[in-house]
């Protein structure tokens, strides 16, 4: 990797000749992408808010100014006016300074007050009290996680900015060659589900995009030993498209071996994936498997993690610009545009993608300035992969559950914590609202309380209607009555199974562990109970098997030992609420894209569900198209 760096003095130099006689610049520096700004007068540039947009036009970067310390306040000082600045329906919980870089973080319960129409109160308390503001939500519903995420990294912060000013000069030094071609190499999740993992690869760059592992395939993982991988530690970035294991469960044992660099994606991404990767290593303990790595890896993850908005156009090297998009599949997923060189080729990676809105998301985004490639997900790509209309769904639903009810038994919903039961909470939650199904109790088993608070924290990721109820009428349905907690273990697990009328969302979603095994054993021998397919069940899991027939199932009771367990209960499958597309969507995602891209590499899904998924895109669209095999590698140009 070349060492040459731009020159700072020099853009310090540029940037002089750029602003006002009035304002100064003490130093300048990059963390990451951004451009870093020291002033000792602070206020004016507050005062002279154009001018920041000015300088990222002239410069093409993303800039920040922050205050030097001489002008700024003290932090005691410096609260007390911030408190008076900000309007008390802000609902102020926590103001903590940074003096390293003369930041000040603000938690709010209603962030858009505390912003100001136009960020008018962070341009006050910048004039006031010299320092940087930014501001954040605190979660209608407690989270252990966003917390703890914050927490770290502010525990982190010296030690993150050193590292940001690192990545920063990797970012921006100067090419040590010209970019004449664009590689692409498959390390997993090609005629499969899972194990998404690729390698995007320049004369100069080396990026990995995803790492996750297969479900239900213990020991199958991205093929990260290939020399189109290696060195690891050289990657010069890595780029998460969202959050489940099968694109982020692997993305520590990166730092495992040795990679040090930036990992890209969203904010909600970012502290679900801490939430994912814990689980992941406290299951693995429990099943009495060895984990791939240890927790100190997954702070170690999060601590390299940039976060972005959908929109932000970023350079993450030096011939390499990236811009996220909205995915519609879980909070916070995303869409990877990638612009190589200077106009030379741009590469999109759909992740999963759900293309129509949902309760919970807007559709994806598939809107670029540029695409001359694709890698599309095919999770739903075979001929005959249409899923139920939502309301017919959601009616077929409902008809279950009132049934359930009427008989006295209890419904239960394998689900993902992340972006299934999210969705099953508003339609249930609607549903009682309106009458539609009886009132009952809906219990929250595994992850899905915390993962359900991680979505209040980010309700800006969420549908526009949702949204607007959270953030501007005081309607939160995640905060209904109905929804409880399972957090007395086996005992609760046994009193619910014994008693009135109930409807679980339990993970995990393909019957693969967690709780679930629980509820199968308390509930499969009743018939009066239903069990509920809601989400995608993936080859060798438990939950596809189930779905397909067998009524005859073996719940490892750990130790070695193992019960035989008879599914007497009702099993149905209601599809409409994947957070994938089916095949229309798929289809409807390219046919509308603008521009529309000239190949297209269907990946993440099965061996039919890629082949058939390509064929039809060529047939229909007249469009270059491949369904690859893992260890692939496609020059681009």
């Amino acid at each position: 990797m070349t060492t040459n760096i731009t020159d700072l003095t020099s853009i310090r130099d540029e940037i002089v000749d750029e602003i006002p006689d009035a304002l100064s610049v003490s130093r300048v520096t990059f963390e990451g992408p951004r451009l870093i700004i020291y002033t000792e007068t602070p206020r004016k540039f507050a005062e002279r808010g154009d001018i920041i947009g000015h300088l990222a036009s002239t410069f093409r970067k993303r800039i920040t100014i922050r205050p030097t310390a001489e002008s700024r306040l003290s932090p005691d000082d410096a609260r007390s006016r911030i408190l008076d600045i900000v309007p008390d329906d802000a609902g102020i919980t926590n103001i903590e300074f940074y003096p390293d870089t003369g930041e000040v973080l603000l938690e709010a319960e209603k962030p858009g007050m505390a912003i100001g129409r136009r960020a008018s109160t962070l341009q006050e308390i910048t004039e006031d009290v010299g320092w940087t503001p930014e501001v954040l939500r605190t979660p209608p519903i407690e989270s252990s996680t966003v917390a703890n995420v914050r927490s770290f990294l502010t525990q982190e912060r010296a030690e993150r900015q050193e590292l940001l000013e690192d990545i920063g000069k990797r970012i921006y030094r100067t090419p040590s060659q010209d970019t004449e071609w664009v590689r692409v190499t498959t390390l997993g999740c090609c005629r499969e589900v899972g194990r998404a993992s690729f390698i995007l690869s320049t004369p100069e760059t080396r990026v990995l995009i995803d790492c996750g592992d297969k479900p239900g395939a213990e020991g199958e993982v991205p093929y990260l030993q290939v020399p189109e991988a290696n060195p690891i530690a050289d990657l010069d970035a890595v780029v998460l498209t969202h959050a489940h294991l099968d694109h982020s469960a692997l993305l520590p044992l990166l730092f495992k071996y040795g990679y040090d660099g930036p990992i890209y994606t969203t904010a909600p991404t970012r502290d679900l994936m801490g939430l994912l990767q814990l689980d992941y290593l406290d299951v693995a303990v429990k099943e009495g498997r060895v984990a791939p790595y240890e927790s100190e890896m997954v702070r170690e993850a999060l601590k390299h993690t940039i976060t972005l908005d959908y929109g932000d156009v970023t350079d993450i090297a030096p011939d390499i610009k990236l811009t996220l998009h909205n995915a519609g599949h879980i909070l916070g997923s995303a869409v990877a545009h990638f612009h190589i060189g200077d106009g030379l080729y741009n590469v999109v990676f759909s992740g999963d993608i759900h293309y129509r809105d949902t309760r919970l998301f807007n559709g994806a985004s598939n809107d670029f300035p540029r695409v001359e490639t694709l890698f599309m997900e095919s999770t739903y790509g075979q001929d005959g992969d249409y899923q139920t209309d939502q309301e017919d769904s959601e009616r077929r639903l409902y008809e279950l559950i009132s049934e359930t009810h009427d008989k006295g038994g209890k419904v239960v919903v394998p689900s993902f914590a992340v972006g299934r039961s999210q969705e099953m909470m508003l339609v249930l939650e609607e549903g009682m609202r309106e009458g539609t199904i009886p009132t009952m109790p809906i219990y929250l088993d595994g992850m899905i309380r915390e993962a359900t608070a991680i979505h209040t924290a980010y309700p800006e990721f969420l549908r526009d209607g949702l949204k607007q109820r959270i953030l501007h009428e005081d309607d939160n349905p995640f905060l209904a009555d109905q929804f409880q907690q399972v957090d007395g273990g086996e005992e609760m697990r046994e009193d619910i199974a014994s008693g009135e009328p109930c409807i679980i969302l339990s993970t995990s979603g393909m019957v693969t562990g967690g709780p679930i095994m629980s509820w199968l054993e308390l509930l499969a021998p009743d018939p009066k109970n239903t069990l509920v397919f809601v989400g995608y069940q993936a080859d060798g899991t438990l939950g596809r098997q189930i779905q397909s027939g067998q009524r005859e199932i073996t719940l490892d009771k750990g130790r070695g030992g193992a019960d035989r367990v008879e599914l007497r209960f009702d099993v149905e499958s209601v599809s409409g609420f994947s957070g994938h597309s089916d095949r229309n969507g798929l289809e409807n995602f390219v046919r509308s894209m603008n521009p529309r891209p000239e190949e297209i590499l269907c990946v993440h899904g099965d061996e039919r569900a890629t082949d058939q998924l390509s064929s039809a895109l060529y047939r229909k669209l007249n469009l270059r198209t491949v369904a690859p095999r893992n260890l692939e590698t496609f020059r681009l140009v």
